[in-house]
């Protein structure tokens, strides 16, 4: 038998692990959160892409071995799953949303205007071992601002403006958005005697403080792995605890911190100007803040980092995360393309959610349930559907006769807010009845056709 050739028995239906499948009330919250995010970077001047669901395997595996090959998803037909080909198969899944970003901007680099600004929110794939809150399958929501030759550091302050009216609009609670620049870090580095590829190391070690603490961070950077002096660890842990608190506090902390290296003064000068202008943005400065242990650990940040964390819960870590890169595109073309950019992983931000209580299945997309009692009244229902839909509701129509105690329970079940009802006594008196669920009150309208839907739909309004 052909290991391709169905079971006969019937198979259990059950969900991928790793992946996020949810009910349709669910569903409606998330795809509420995906609106908010793509309005709110359309609202910037971001121009939308999509990219295809897989990559050619040599596009996509631009560096070999590591971690990032061991978790991608290669696609391979069912003929060339037979053929048993020898080496890896042509194509592969995307596992983020920047490597095809730069093939993309490498490919069309003579087609596109600069600085090219773009947000992409598609799902991608990591075969990493699922757990909570860790998905194989997930949707990013990436914006990014990519310079040809160069880009100005100004770009460095509308990403956390964009990042503040995101979830501004979400509502998910206070936030504070974090920042600090590899320039600085690598400078402060050089002080220290920690140079070259050391640097990297230090660097990702450093991200993890969170994670993992400040005592084990220390007795990792004076074992064997680092071999640095108690002294110059010290220092560096420091150095990480240096927080702003307010908008001034920012600058006197980059003060305090006194003179450098070139790079070390580079990299201040920097933030002080993001700084600056972060205010000029009008965001409020009780939501960024200086948090010189954030590094991020992918090596081609150059720049700014940042990082978004919620501050009722601290736990879920951050929840939108990004920074500067000098050269995008560097395996695909020679050209210099800077950027800097954002991603906010929302599969996972939603789990997160939801686990914290946060957000929670609410009302159904559909406004208004139009109620069916008998078969007599199914014209008029659809006359009534129609009517409200000109006005801009989300309407379902019960296109069975059925007990009215049924269909109340139906929209409740659906979270449907309003059941309108025109039977034959209000097809007499030229009126429509609302009843609002979850209050139990109805209100009876005069409704004679088309004309007096807007009365309804003004009442709908006044009701929520």
């Amino acid at each position: 038998m052909s290991v391709l050739q169905p079971e006969l028995d019937m198979i259990k239906p059950r969900t991928a692990s790793g992946t996020l499948e949810l009910l349709p009330r669910e569903q409606v919250v998330f795809q509420r959160m995906l609106d908010v995010v793509r309005d709110t970077y359309a609202s910037f001047g971001f121009l939308p892409l999509e990219t295809p669901v897989f990559e050619l395997s040599e596009v996509l595996l631009t560096k070999s071995g590591g971690e990032t090959e061991r978790q991608v998803y290669f696609v391979q037909s069912t003929g060339a799953l037979e053929k048993n080909e020898p080496g890896l198969p042509e194509l592969a899944l995307r596992f983020d949303l920047t490597v095809p970003l730069a093939r993309y901007v490498a490919e069309h680099e003579h087609d596109l205007a600069f600085p090219f600004r773009r947000y992409q929110m598609q799902r991608v794939y990591r075969g990493e071992r699922a757990q909570k809150g860790r998905f194989r399958e997930f949707y990013q929501c990436d914006i990014d601002v990519i310079g040809k030759d160069s880009l100005s550091t100004r770009y460095d302050a509308e990403i956390p403006a964009v990042i503040n009216a995101v979830f501004e609009r979400m509502q998910i609670g206070e936030f504070t958005i974090q920042f600090n620049h590899r320039k600085l870090l690598r400078g402060f580095f050089e002080t220290l005697g920690i140079e070259g590829a050391k640097q990297d190391e230090v660097l990702r070690e450093i991200d993890k403080l969170d994670k993992r603490g400040e005592d084990a961070v220390r007795d990792t950077l004076t074992g064997e792995a680092f071999n640095l002096s108690a002294e110059t660890a010290g220092r560096l842990l420091a150095f990480s605890r240096v927080r702003s608190t307010s908008h001034d506090d920012a600058l006197a902390k980059l003060d305090a911190l006194g003179e450098g290296t070139d790079l070390f003064n580079e990299g201040r000068s920097a933030l002080r100007e993001t700084l600056e202008q972060l205010k000029f943005l009008g965001v409020p400065e009780s939501r960024y803040a200086l948090n010189l242990s954030i590094a991020r650990g992918l090596d081609y940040y150059t720049g700014i980092v940042y990082e978004t964390t919620l501050n009722a819960h601290p736990g879920i870590g951050s929840i939108c995360s990004g920074g500067r890169y000098d050269n995008l595109a560097s395996s695909y073309t020679k050209s210099k393309l800077p950027g800097v950019g954002i991603s906010i992983g929302l599969s996972r931000l939603y789990w997160q959610l939801r686990e914290a209580g946060i957000v929670s299945a609410g009302e159904s997309g559909v406004d208004v349930l139009v109620a069916l009692m008998d078969e007599a009244d199914l014209e008029d229902a659809l006359g009534l559907s129609q009517a409200l839909r000109s006005q801009g509701l989300n309407v379902e129509t019960q296109l069975e006769a059925r007990k009215l105690a049924k269909q109340f329970q139906y929209a409740d079940k659906l979270g449907i807010p309003y059941v309108v009802m025109r039977g034959g006594s209000e097809r007499e008196n030229n009126q429509v009845t609302i009843k609002h669920l979850k209050t139990g009150e109805q209100v009876v309208l005069p409704y004679a056709g088309v004309q007096d839907a807007a009365a309804v739909l003004q009442h709908l309004k006044g009701d929520a």
